[in-house]
């Protein structure tokens, strides 16, 4: 009896195992140029790749190219403000943002905002598009009906990425400074800041907004989770090499690391504040930036082929530029359990 009472326990065991997270898809896309921020849009499946000139828009489900918005000077992120049928897209090289349309993706305008527009956020509580200009320490406040700016927020440091929580506040990383800055919406200041010590310049950012958290990926080697009502780091876990994406998937309490040495770091909420990493997929050399759906639980990564490193390049620093048709997107899930 004690036997079998050990092999139904090891059973149920093996039954709280999940599968691994492994590459499913693989297409190719295609394109030139390199590329930065992916951002889904759940409702209609599609992903925004910032790519230099353009932003591309593909589609989740088979890799085909949808179209792509154009007249982009440097292109980084997306914000996707459905309420009002309009995109927008960083244009970091001449510091504005480009005003689109969701559906025909034809642009609407030009938007001015600072020095190195880079990462951009739509929060719904303030119904605000918000930027994240790095070099200038400073967001942009943009009323995404009317496509105009609101105002300049200075941040003290450096932003990547940011989040909005969906109660009135939005989140950034300050990565010169190792620090989240924390912004009120409605009155577009900074309402206060902490450090993400240990880990060091913080870039890609997730939330939990459940569980009242935020993963920071930094380029130290590390996650810092913050509870970011009591503005403070509470866990830390180990992360691959060159992160620029994160994502947290409530349904199953996995955050996600995108790491530029071709790995996913997958870490998983075992209870309030413990967290362990539970896998590494393999990608691709480069694959540092990433999406989640939440709706279909899959996250996507993208890289290239790449070719000689420019003479100049310390260390191997800077790739050499992308060969042309080698642009790939890899679709990263669970397979479903027969």
């Amino acid at each position: 009896m004690r036997t079998m009472v050990l092999i139904v326990s090891v059973a149920a065991v093996a039954l709280q195992t999940p599968a691994p997270y492994l590459i499913t898809h693989t297409y190719n896309v295609g394109g030139d140029g390199s590329w930065d921020y992916i951002v889904p849009d759940p409702a209609s499946h599609r992903l925004f790749i910032g790519r230099q000139d353009r932003v591309m828009v593909v589609n989740e489900d088979n890799g085909s190219l949808l179209g792509a918005v154009t007249g982009i000077n440097g292109a980084h992120g997306t914000a996707i403000a459905g309420a009002t049928g309009h995109g927008f897209a960083t244009s970091g090289q001449d510091g504005s943002v480009v005003m689109f349309d969701l559906q025909s993706l034809k642009t609407l305008g030009k938007i001015p905002a600072a020095e190195d527009a880079d990462a951009i956020i739509y929060d719904d509580a303030s119904k605000r598009v918000f930027t994240f200009n790095g070099d200038a320490h400073s967001s942009t406040v943009i009323d995404p009906g009317a496509g105009t700016v609101i105002t300049n927020i200075p941040l003290g440091g450096k932003p990547e990425y940011g989040a909005s929580a969906g109660d009135g506040k939005v989140y950034a990383n300050l990565t010169d400074t190792s620090e989240v800055v924390e912004i009120d919406a409605s009155a577009a200041t900074v309402a206060r800041r902490w450090s993400t010590a240990p880990c060091k310049q913080p870039v890609a950012m997730a939330i939990d907004t459940s569980g009242h958290r935020l993963f920071s990926g930094c380029r130290s080697g590390l996650m810092a989770v913050s509870d970011y009502q009591a503005g403070k780091v509470v866990a830390t876990a180990p992360i691959g090499a060159g992160v620029d994406g994160a994502g947290f998937d409530p349904a199953s309490g996995d955050a996600f690391a995108s790491n530029g040495d071709g790995t996913l770091t997958v870490i998983h909420r075992d209870a309030q504040d413990q967290y362990r990493v539970i896998d590494t997929v393999q990608t691709a050399p480069g694959a540092r930036n990433m999406g989640l759906d939440l709706t279909n639980h899959r996250v996507f990564v993208v890289s290239a082929k790449f070719g000689p490193a420019p003479a100049d390049s310390v260390g191997g620093r800077r790739r050499g530029p992308v060969l042309p048709g080698s642009f790939t997107m890899m679709v990263i899930e669970r397979p479903p359990t027969p």
